[in-house]
């Protein structure tokens, strides 16, 4: 093990960040550094402190070695004898590692047929790197314990049994072999939704008739300036950082929440804005049918929804109507008659130019918002 640092600036000074780091020695006699253990900032007093703690003497050697982390990388000298007696209850669990639920994921992975997709698009490295079982590791966590790219190199794939599962050892989860990976990615960004809508028809009967298209954002805690074309830009933030940058994502899902879409825009991106673009990479891509979009109330504009009630064949939705226009309908809707349209839902219908607008009364709604009320009304009481 050894100590390794990176550097970052900021407020126009140079920062040094340390880790414990250890060499790995992989197939092919590559060597991969797994970060042991994060320090972060320390000072020069700290440093030696830290490299004196990782370093032992080997006195038959006369020299310093660096320790190994695991017992099976340490060099021990064993006898093998004739016999072995077997204590049970001197048994110890060493390296649990979480089995079936990656056990279970590549089986889906192989009855999805992504591995055949992927293998003629990524291949292999120079170094002998499989980009498909690095692809399919990273897939794996997303769905059984997601996090970050830095906790599956630090943390998840030793305690998970994908390295045994795929005949792999820890190289497929070095930190900038997790990063590049996902860079090929997008140039196969299209033909993977053609191929998954091709596959969730075929194995499950899905339908798109219905798709849900919706936005967020995610916030960086970096600073301007940035490169050209960079989109990390100030805008609303729905995290509530608004003194951070940020940039949008777009996303259409069906009800059963599979995706067949999704961008990455500019953090400045007003949601009105993106609406026409997606109902035209989805005809693009998918052709001409008779669906329905549902949307907040902030996405679509007017002319955006005539332009999809005079298309043909016409685009269908369900969105929110304004506030403002509510006020207006409240005379209309008030002698209307609820109608049940489930148990606990009712609603009063009352088309109009074009459109049929829905006044929805649920009774699981009523319960919350009472319950939210009595929370703030008692929080309030108790402050008083």
């Amino acid at each position: 093990m050894f100590l390794r640092s990176t550097t970052r600036w900021k407020d126009g000074k140079k920062h040094y960040y340390w880790s414990i780091v250890e060499n790995r020695r992989c197939r092919a006699d590559r060597v991969v550094q797994q970060t042991v253990l994060y320090l972060g900032e320390i000072n020069d007093s700290q440093r030696e402190q830290w490299i004196r703690a990782i370093e032992v003497f080997d006195e038959d050697a006369g020299a310093v070695e660096q320790l190994k982390l695991f017992a099976a990388e340490r060099r021990l000298l064993l006898r093998a004898p004739d016999r072995v007696e077997v204590r049970l209850k001197d048994f110890e669990l060493h390296r649990p590692r979480q089995w079936g639920g990656c056990w279970l994921f590549s089986e889906l992975w192989k009855q999805l047929q992504l591995d055949e997709f992927w293998r003629v698009r990524l291949g292999c490295s120079r170094e002998g790197t499989d980009w498909e079982h690095v692809l399919q590791t990273l897939v794996c966590y997303r769905l059984v314990d997601p996090g970050s790219e830095w906790r599956l190199h630090r943390v998840w794939f030793e305690q998970s049994a994908m390295g045994d599962l795929l005949g792999e050892d820890f190289s497929i989860a070095a930190k900038d072999t997790l990063y590049r990976c996902l860079d090929f990615l997008l140039e196969s960004k299209a033909e993977l939704f053609e191929f998954l809508h091709q596959r969730w028809a075929a194995l499950f009967g899905a339908k798109f008739d219905v798709l849900l298209y919706d936005l967020t954002s995610t916030y960086f805690e970096s600073d301007p300036p940035f490169p050209e074309g960079d989109k990390r830009r100030f805008g609303y933030s729905r995290d509530k950082r608004s003194d951070c940058v940020q940039v949008v994502i777009a996303l259409i899902i069906t009800p059963e929440g599979l995706p067949l879409g999704y961008e990455v825009l500019s953090g400045n991106t007003a949601d009105k804005t993106t609406l026409r673009g997606f109902l035209k990479k989805i005809e693009n891509q998918y052709g001409k049918a008779d669906r329905i979009w549902l949307m907040d109330r902030g996405v679509p504009t007017e002319e955006v929804l005539a332009e999809m009630r005079a298309s043909d064949p016409p685009i269908h939705y369900l969105v929110g109507t304004p506030k403002g226009r509510l006020t207006k309908l409240e005379a209309e809707l008030l002698p209307l008659e609820w109608q049940k349209a489930k148990e606990g839902v009712d609603v009063k219908l009352l088309p109009t130019e074009g459109e049929l607008y829905v006044l929805a009364r649920s009774n699981d709604r009523v319960a919350k918002e009472r319950a939210m009320r009595q929370r703030q009304l008692g929080k309030a009481l108790g402050s008083a």
